[in-house]
């Protein structure tokens, strides 16, 4: 009968890439001075001053968003190939590593996540609390009622100059940021009615209720999307800004970067 190490050995032998998630200095040299091994260090930061790195712009909590943005960032920059197998080490149960999970990578099959985050004008924190405000409205509707919504996150002034009030804007004066829990109540109320919401690159609220006024001409977004995505697609495209769009009609959150759809995440999956 094999022993454990050997059923190990076969599970990971065939592993291109060895991606060590935030490592500690004394496991990092362990596993690099391995011969023959290509290794990865992913994290906030690189703590351990490897030399092939992969850049988390948060401390995703959920496993598996993190080992997805270590793929998707590890292709976009060329230090995984499409199809490495790679053998994640990471930390589930603390801040140790204590678990190897083993996946290829695919580029046919990249979320959008990394380009999300790593390559919005906003801050990555912001980025996070807006779409995660998206998806609890997805989960949950306003009042058990389905919604739909437009955050317009960074580059506030150009998107401004690019929209006009449909009503009182109820944050003119306010000092109020995206992700205080008081704060998220509120924009969940408004969400009933019509315009975007504009947020800073810092996250401060600057208004609501904009009707957005971008050319969509040229703007390809999936058939069967109405106005709410067009605008959102359009502003993005003329803007900075990242457009996070909850769909009334199928449920559905997008988000839009430089005129295209980047990413769809459905609430009840998440």
């Amino acid at each position: 009968m094999a022993g454990l190490d050997d059923v190990f050995e076969d599970l990971l032998s065939d592993a291109d890439v060895v991606a060590l998630f935030s490592p500690s200095s004394s496991f990092h040299e362990r596993v690099a001075e391995t011969d023959d091994l290509e290794v990865v260090v992913v994290g906030t930061e690189n703590a351990v001053g490897a030399d092939t790195f992969v850049e988390l712009p948060i401390e995703f909590t959920d496993v598996t968003d993190r080992v997805r943005f270590a793929l998707e960032g590890g292709l976009d920059n060329g230090v995984i190939d499409d199809g490495d197998v790679l053998a994640c080490a990471i930390g589930v149960f603390g801040d140790e590593i204590d678990t190897v999970s083993r996946v290829r990578a695919d580029a046919d099959e990249q979320t959008g996540i990394y380009n999300l985050f790593a390559r919005s004008r906003a801050e990555p924190d912001v980025i996070k609390a807006v779409l995660e405000l998206a998806i609890e409205l997805g989960q949950k509707g306003q009042k058990g009622k389905p919604v739909g919504a437009l955050f317009v996150v960074g580059d506030a002034g150009k998107v401004m100059n690019k929209s006009r009030p449909l009503s009182y804007n109820p944050f003119e004066k306010s000092h109020v940021h995206v992700g205080d829990p008081i704060v998220n109540v509120m924009l969940k109320e408004f969400s009933r009615l019509d315009g975007a919401f504009v947020i800073s690159d810092s996250g401060k609220i600057v208004s609501a209720y904009r009707y957005l006024e971008p050319s969509a001409e040229g703007v390809d977004i999936p058939k069967g999307l109405g106005a709410r995505h067009m605008a959102g697609g359009a502003i993005t495209r003329d803007t900075n800004a990242t457009a996070i769009v909850l769909s009334e009609s199928d449920g559905l959150v997008r988000a839009f970067k430089g005129g295209e759809l980047v990413l769809e995440v459905d609430p009840e999956e998440y």
